[in-house]
């Protein structure tokens, strides 16, 4: 069975590069550009195929010098050339496994305070802060939206995306001491983090008789005018009570322009839960209400370590994690979900 699948990757993956170097296909943008992405979503499979077949060929030797001769060498070859293969059947069935059809898209991220008053504000304030340095770091572009005092709406742009910033959504827990606090306690606070795929208006059709679209002008904090027109946008879509804000922009149509984007995300979103509800892919699943119980992630000060709850996996690095070093993290959560998306393609057949 592995053998066959072995087989059907490189055979798939020497297409692809043939089809890469055909003058007919470099000359035809999108048939280049489907191709280059197959490409590149086959390479890391390609690359375990020939490893494998690399290992089954000095298994395959060492066999057949073993056979007149009981040469320790060539059964310590034979030996680690076996565990070696069977590590890497598993690792080309996960390879293989379909990805999320969303992973290649940009991101809407929006992050709210939850339970912890200012200190929650704050909060919010330092995940931004770890995530877009996260985003910079990989060589994203990041985008602010709409930020105010502990909401951050911004979007990330880049090939692959969403497949890094979908398992930040959900409520990041804080244990520490805040700097207002005289007596020294530990406080809990809680910021909630959406992770919304960014579609554009084909894969989301908007009636715009759906939409009230109010204007009004925009304010700073403490209600300090930031400009004497009226730039900032709300829209709401009626049937599904959707509102969304901006007024970050001096342009009315700037702001329009965001709203939108944000609008298209969150009912794409919307959508998406109620045709997979079973894999918990709402917003409101990944938000949850902010209450301290509700996690997937705590960090804690005093400790300086961080744990993540789906994965139950610990590090001690806090200030490397905040400063943007969610690498173990996103390596550990993209393996989880391959394992859970093989096991249920095992269960399914």
């Amino acid at each position: 069975m592995i053998d066959e699948l072995v087989q059907q990757i490189q055979a798939r993956f020497q297409a692809l590069e043939a089809e890469l170097s055909a003058p007919e296909v470099i000359s035809d943008r999108d048939r280049f550009t489907a191709a280059s992405r197959a490409y590149r979503e086959l390479e890391p499979a390609a690359k375990l195929a020939a490893e494998y077949q690399r290992a089954a060929d000095d298994a395959a030797g060492a066999r057949e010098l073993l056979e007149g001769s009981d040469d320790p060498e060539l059964r310590e070859m034979l030996t680690s050339s076996l565990a070696r293969i069977e590590e890497l059947e598993d690792e080309i069935r996960l390879a293989m496994v379909e990805p999320d059809p969303n992973d290649d898209k940009n991101v809407i991220i929006e992050i709210r305070s939850g339970v912890g008053g200012d200190e929650a504000a704050i909060w919010s304030g330092d995940i931004y802060k770890m995530l877009t340095r996260y985003a910079e770091r990989l060589g994203y572009k990041p985008e602010p939206m709409d930020i105010s005092d502990g909401t951050y709406t911004f979007a990330v742009k880049g090939d692959g995306a969403y497949s890094v910033f979908k398992f930040e959504g959900g409520t990041h827990r804080v244990q520490r001491v805040p700097e207002t606090e005289s007596q020294g306690r530990i406080h809990t606070s809680t910021a909630t983090v959406a992770v919304l795929p960014e579609v554009d208006d084909v894969e989301v059709e908007i009636d715009p008789n759906d939409l009230q679209i109010d204007v009004y002008r925009s304010s700073g904090p403490g209600g300090q005018s930031v400009n004497t027109t009226d730039s900032a946008v709300r829209i709401t879509h009626k049937p599904s009570g959707v509102v969304v804000s901006m007024q970050d922009e001096k342009s009315q149509l700037q702001n329009r322009d965001k709203a939108m984007r944000v609008l298209r995300a969150r009912l794409y979103e919307r959508a998406l839960a109620q045709q997979q509800a079973e894999q918990s892919a709402s917003r409101s699943a990944q938000v949850g209400s902010g209450d301290r119980s509700e996690k997937i992630r705590t960090y804690n000060y005093g400790e300086r370590r961080v744990k993540d709850h789906r994965i139950n996996l610990l590090v001690h690095n806090l200030e490397e994690v905040l400063m943007g070093g969610l690498d173990e993290f996103t390596d550990a959560l993209q393996d989880d979900e391959k394992r859970r998306r093989l096991e249920e393609r095992a269960a399914g057949d």
